[in-house]
């Protein structure tokens, strides 16, 4: 299904079970979610999308903040008719979700955050006008290398080249405009300081070689955050839902289904 015309997106799991909407990291696409869906479609209603310019939605022309892709989030709910939902993001959907769980409370159960940061320091900043300049220049190929690096260990890697293959993929086939502008919309990046008013219940899932959003960085969060529950995954570093998907599903379901 196509929000108007600009958000691609993907309904599974029974008629009338809860509802979960899941939200893809930078570079990726609904499809990212795949080793969730046997879990997940087991106890709920499951709404994916493709975050705009990656996957099969568009890419937006001109500037854009986390608040427009918030704003998203909320425009692909209502048209599948999802008053309230739990929702499970990873990097740039966990901080979509922060942004959510903020500015809409009414329309989340629970949130799952799962390997993102909810600040945009200078270092941050710095990294995403070199990536954008890099990708502008030379194209997703030029950072693919660097992107599989960060998103799965080596171990997982030398094991499993297939789901490497399939990842790389993922990465290669989206817009590398949709995919700078993103970068650039995470520079707006400021939920910290607003995180002692999160209502919603969260829990914060963080692979244990993440460096992007480190464990350090995420038990931060979780300790500012009022029913903030925290679980590092072994063994994974930033796509640990792709990384180490058995201990993630396990987290999920404890939380999701307690």
């Amino acid at each position: 299904m196509m929000v108007a015309g600009r958000l691609h997106s993907r309904v599974d799991g029974p008629d009338g079970a809860p509802w979960v909407v899941l939200s893809n990291s930078l570079g990726a696409d609904l499809s990212m979610w795949d080793a969730q869906m046997a879990t997940l479609t087991a106890t709920h209603r499951v709404l994916r999308y493709d975050t705009r310019g990656h996957g099969g939605s568009a890419t937006v022309t001109g500037a854009f903040t986390m608040a427009d892709l918030v704003a998203d989030a909320v425009a692909v709910m209502d048209a599948h008719g999802v008053e309230r939902a739990d929702f499970i993001g990873l990097s740039m959907g966990g901080m979509t979700g922060l942004g959510l769980a903020l500015a809409h409370p009414a329309r989340l159960r629970r949130l799952v955050c799962a390997d993102a940061r909810a600040d945009a320091p200078e270092a941050f900043r710095a990294n995403w006008d070199a990536r954008i300049a890099r990708v502008t220049e030379h194209g997703l190929g030029s950072i693919i290398e660097a992107t599989l690096d960060g998103w799965l260990t080596a171990d997982f890697r030398a094991a499993n080249p297939d789901v490497v293959a399939t990842v790389r993929a993922m990465v290669l086939a989206n817009d590398p405009a949709g995919y700078t502008a993103c970068c650039a919309a995470l520079k707006s990046l400021d939920y910290f300081k607003d995180l002692g008013g999160l209502s919603v219940p969260t829990l914060y899932i963080c692979g244990s070689e993440d460096k992007g959003a480190a464990p350090d960085v995420m038990r931060a969060m979780a300790a500012a955050t009022p029913q903030a529950d925290f679980v590092v995954i072994p063994e994974a570093a930033h796509v640990a839902n792709i990384n180490a998907p058995a201990a993630f599903n396990a987290a999920l379901r404890a939380f999701l289904v307690p």
